[in-house]
């Protein structure tokens, strides 16, 4: 798995894909916090804390990390040396797991520069240091599962066809339809709103943006990767045979 791992990573940083994903989410998420006028500028919020960045990462990731995965097994395919990795003596959950590490790892790299982010509105705040840091380490902590999800879906998607913007396309609404959809189809079911928005990342990850680490949200999180990643082992056991 260990080399697997650092292969996706050398594979990432040795072409400008990695230093493209992390300066776009850097970019994207910097242009809308300090620079567009809107709802998810920070300065004009009046409030010394990171909601209006856990708002917006979600939606930036829903397409950042289907397009770092995309290309996980689909070009494996497409270059016909998927059998060759078949063929090595690794486990095909070490085989996932390491593509899997690779991406997730590439994500987590451009997140952590936002953490100045949290030391700016500390400093920012009135009086200074006045930021809820329980809520938005929380939130972190929210995101990383996010991350992780997001990432197992897109490596799945990435076995079911050697076109790559398929893959992508698949693993984009995937990633919408989990993390956005339930709520929408709860607000037509009245009756039945708690049961099936519990259903949706979204609502999992605004209760940990709360600074409460409830074991359901956790349970949730890591049941959607491992069942994705499980996925792709079947898929890959299938073409193995």
């Amino acid at each position: 798995m260990k080399a697997i791992l650092l292969r996706e990573i050398k594979s990432f940083f040795g072409s400008p894909i990695g230093y493209l994903v992390i300066a776009i989410f850097l970019l994207l998420n910097g242009l809308f916090l300090w620079v567009f006028e809107g709802d998810y500028n920070i300065l004009n919020s009046g409030f010394a804390d990171m909601s209006p960045f856990f708002t917006i990462a979600p939606w930036i990731l829903i397409f950042l990390i289907p397009a770092v995965t995309m290309r996980s097994f689909s070009d494996e395919k497409k270059q016909g040396t998927l059998e060759l990795l078949l063929t090595k003596p690794l486990s095909l959950w070490q085989i996932v797991n390491g593509k899997f590490l690779g991406a997730m790892l590439l994500i987590v790299i451009a997140i952590i520069p936002t953490l100045i982010y949290v030391y700016v509105i500390s400093t920012l705040g009135m009086p200074e240091g006045n930021i809820d840091l329980g809520s938005t380490m929380g939130s972190y902590f929210g995101l990383l599962f996010l991350i992780a999800s997001y990432s197992a879906i897109g490596i799945f998607t990435s076995t079911l066809s050697e076109n790559q913007i398929v893959a992508f396309i698949l693993s984009v609404f995937l990633c919408f339809f989990l993390y956005f959809a339930f709520d929408g189809l709860a607000t037509y079911l009245p009756n039945a709103e708690n049961l099936i928005s519990a259903f949706g990342m979204d609502n999992h990850f605004k209760s940990m943006s709360r600074g409460v680490i409830d074991t359901r949200d956790v349970m949730y999180f890591l049941s959607i990767t491992v069942a994705f990643l499980s996925f792709t082992v079947f898929k890959l056991k299938s073409l193995k045979n």
